[in-house]
């Protein structure tokens, strides 16, 4: 059991979570694809990035700013859209809603998110993108666009990189499926974790709250392998607001993206969630800035784990980053001021390896890198 509750980093909250939560739920939000080699891989490569520290220049004054699109937010790190959020602790897609109205960054609000696309748009102050699963068929894509447009959504996220869903070994083991599916195994889970049960079951079970009704559903394993160039234009002339792809590993589909009026591209190895032999998105992410010059807006997700993390990924070309994963342990280890101590540790982390640079803001970082 680890002793404290105080989180100084994205291990302690992961500690405390994994004894906090039932054994099925942090699997799924722990695990990976395959053997977890190809998430490993990019946090190795992470690691082994190396910054250049700096001597004797002013760096009392440090700006921790970035702009978004069109707006200022107050930290250079957002939230990466997660489905069934409240699965790590009872409210915490408005705990996140909550932080991105606090920080003026944005919330990524999943099609399969446990709070509804209303509710977290409003919770949030309007810093909200929705994030969009182009389904099979097409029958839910627009009815949920145009609930986005309604709502006063100004940003949405295609999420391209599950034509099918990975196979992630560590939740299957577990029988993790959505909506729950009670059986022996997870009855036993969740009586050895009575805090959790206790409080999911006072506050009701997590559902998929953007498909509540009847006849009005959501396959999390339906193939979405139909979606091509065709499907994302077409979605392109219906979405007024600005179009962020998220899920690109690949140079050639990034310029690509750009050339067909794109706003933004993220790139993204879904957390390591989609293909074990996938290159390290860390890599990918310098590689397509030099592709598609350097005023596109490019952002990424994938094995941000400390503040140095995020100061390296816009050293490697990054407009802004996301997070997800601790952020769902801190929730699940603390709740609101588990959420509240992690962004601290990561907003000082990120403060501090600027100082040690001899910057002063988040801009221009690229040659902080140290070339081998």
């Amino acid at each position: 059991m680890f002793a404290s509750r105080e989180i100084h980093s994205t291990d302690d909250a992961r500690a405390l979570a994994r004894a906090r939560l039932p054994w099925m739920v942090f699997d799924y939000i722990d695990g990976a694809a395959g053997e977890g080699h190809g998430e490993a891989l990019n946090r190795g490569a992470l690691r082994d990035l190396r910054l250049q520290p700096r001597i004797l220049v002013n760096v009392t004054e440090r700006d921790l700013g970035v702009k978004v699109f069109d707006h200022d937010g107050l930290r250079p790190f957002g939230i990466s859209p997660m489905g069934m959020c409240n699965l790590s602790r009872p409210g915490a897609d408005l705990m996140l809603a909550r932080m991105a109205a606090r920080y003026k960054v944005p919330v990524g609000v999943s099609t399969v998110a446990s709070t509804s696309l209303e509710t977290m748009i409003e919770k949030s102050d309007g810093h909200a993108w929705f994030q969009l699963y182009i389904s099979g068929d097409g029958s839910s894509t627009k009815g949920l666009v145009e609930r986005a447009q309604a709502c006063g959504y100004r940003t949405l996220v295609v999420t391209l990189d599950v034509p099918e869903v990975g196979r992630r070994p560590r939740e299957l083991r577990r029988g993790f499926k959505m909506p729950f599916k009670i059986g022996p195994r997870q009855f036993i889970d969740f009586a050895m974790h009575p805090r959790w049960s206790i409080s999911t079951l006072l506050n009701g079970r997590p559902e998929m709250a953007n498909f509540t009704g009847e006849g009005n559903s959501f396959d999390r394993t339906e193939s979405r392998a139909a979606a091509d160039w065709a499907k994302l234009q077409s979605l392109r002339e219906q979405w007024q607001g600005q179009l962020v792809v998220k899920g690109v590993l690949s140079v050639e589909d990034a310029v690509r993206l750009k050339k067909t009026g794109v706003d933004a591209v993220q790139v993204s190895s879904h957390g390591g969630r989609q293909l074990d032999s996938a290159p390290p998105p860390i890599l990918m992410l310098q590689r397509i800035r030099e592709a598609v010059g350097k005023d596109y807006p490019l952002f990424y997700d994938s094995g941000i784990r400390s503040g140095e993390d995020v100061v390296k990924a816009y050293a490697m070309g990054a407009s802004f980053v996301f997070l997800g994963r601790p952020l769902l342990f801190a929730m699940a280890a603390a709740g609101e001021a588990g959420l509240s101590q992690l962004c601290d540790v990561l907003s000082d982390e990120v403060s501090l390896t600027l100082a040690q640079l001899g910057r002063t803001s988040m801009q221009n970082l690229s040659d902080t890198l140290v070339s081998e």
